[in-house]
């Protein structure tokens, strides 16, 4: 699912340099808010249970005004997702090589996710739900964000855990990510408590 990584410039965490990605670009506070409105919207009704009148409604705004920032509401959901598996992939990256080695590398990328999942659940909602919906430039460009940044822990994990493969730390990877993104539908406890208890069980199914 992932190319092969690329050699690190830094072989003790053993981050890809290619890991790093471009970044979303500079959203306006305008343009995030209708973004952050349509994550809210799409979570609780669906991405085809939302009109363009509805978007805009929600914003103050009348629906065709809504084309003054985005071409379509297939557009809204197309950047509402790339731009948070570019995030993903760019933060993440930036706690691992922080970190002084793979170990306490892997616990910055388990409390980031977690803190992730926790603070946006309408967006792992969405992207969980509608990722059918994705016009297909879109959907690439996605998965192979994503594809990074399963490499990212992947690489760590095998660093950590020799004894597995690449293809098995990958695996490893994604259950982790499944548990933690269950949150939005699961959480029933205080945000500090819910935090802890993901990080514990998170860095349990690592074995780290």
């Amino acid at each position: 699912m992932t190319p092969p990584p690329t050699p690190s410039t830094r072989p003790a965490v053993g981050v890809n340099r290619s890991a790093r990605g471009a970044g979303a670009p500079r959203v306006s506070p305008r343009r995030q808010q209708l973004l952050d409105l349509a994550a809210n919207l799409f979570a609780e009704r669906g991405f085809h249970g939302v009109s363009v009148t509805d978007l805009g409604a929600a914003a103050g705004i009348s629906g065709p005004a809504l084309y003054k920032h985005f071409t379509s509401k297939d557009a809204i959901l197309a950047e509402m997702l790339v731009q948070i598996s570019e995030e993903l992939l760019t933060i993440g990256t930036a706690r691992a090589m922080a970190a002084a080695e793979p170990r306490a590398a892997l616990h910055a990328l388990v409390e980031f996710h977690v803190d992730f999942a926790l603070n946006k659940p309408a967006l792992i909602v969405v992207q969980d739900r509608d990722w059918a919906s994705l016009p297909d430039d879109a959907r690439e460009q996605v998965r192979a964000t994503q594809r990074r940044y399963v490499a990212l822990w992947a690489e760590l994990i095998t660093q950590v855990r020799p004894g597995l493969t690449l293809v098995a730390a990958k695996a490893v990877a994604h259950a982790t990510f499944g548990l933690i993104n269950s949150t939005p539908r699961s959480s029933r406890l205080p945000m500090e408590e819910m935090q802890a208890m993901l990080r514990g069980m998170a860095l349990r199914a690592l074995d780290v």
